[in-house]
């Protein structure tokens, strides 16, 4: 007999939603499992409507389920719409979110954008500012980083919110269509970048995307479709990055 050891970062179980009730109820997810180990990073595809972004937000712990459990980092956090943590501190220590939209802090520069999410969790606001600045670089934004976000483009202030999600080292990270706003180039850099922070840091990743040129970054593929959810084996291609961490290519 074989005990499995697998280390789960995300393990999301028999998640469904229904908004309304009678004749008005709406089942925006039914059943959802999905389990993400550490090092993993996952896509989750489907049509506008499909459940996506309603099971992205139940593991994010914004929007809770009807029903269903959610173990991250082996600790149960939240069961139906029971949470079993203080859900905003969780998030803020574990989760790095990144939404369509980049929702900066408007009268915020670029770089204190991302140095507060580090200061929030006690980093010295030297070493945020050192670490905000190293991402920046990295994502081709560092000569923006004194600007406010309404003197940055959208590709450009959306690099800054990926920089902001990642720059806590979180264990989980959820984007939710993270590249629509960039170009080929500045997507792909992000979604490798994803792939990085996932295998060096241990963390659990769920992209939600239409962008199809980087699925061969994603260890696993799910699909969605009215509500439902399926698994899709994909193997990851091996390509060589840079090491925006470490300053090394691997």
């Amino acid at each position: 007999m074989t005990t499995d050891t697998t280390t789960y970062a995300i393990e999301a179980d028999g998640l469904t939603k229904i908004y309304g009730s009678g004749n008005t109820e709406v089942v925006a997810m039914r059943d959802a499992t999905m389990h993400v180990k550490q090092g993993e990073v996952v896509a989750l595809l489907g049509p506008s409507g499909s459940g996506k972004s309603t099971f992205l937000t139940a593991v994010g712990l914004i929007n809770p389920p009807t029903s269903g459990r959610i173990v991250i980092g082996g600790r149960l956090v939240q069961e139906g719409e029971t949470p079993h943590a203080n859900l905003r501190s969780f998030r803020r220590q574990h989760i790095g979110f990144i939404f369509q939209k980049s929702n900066l802090i408007p009268f915020l520069s670029a770089v204190e954008n991302i140095q507060i999410a580090m200061e929030l969790n006690g980093e010295s606001k030297r070493a945020a500012r050192h670490r905000a600045i190293e991402l920046m670089e990295y994502l081709g934004v560092a000569d923006r980083a004194d600007n406010l976000p309404s003197m940055l483009s959208g590709g450009q202030q959306q690099r800054i919110a990926v920089a902001r999600a990642i720059a806590n080292r979180p264990s989980v990270i959820l984007a939710d269509e993270p590249t629509a706003a960039l170009d080929g180039h500045r997507g792909r850099q992000v979604m490798e970048l994803f792939g990085k922070v996932a295998h060096e840091q241990g963390a659990g990743v769920i992209v939600v995307t239409h962008d199809h040129r980087a699925l061969d970054v994603f260890d696993t593929i799910y699909e969605m479709e009215d509500g439902l959810m399926h698994q899709q084996p994909h193997q990851q291609q091996q390509t060589t990055h840079h090491n925006p961490i470490a300053g090394e290519t691997t």
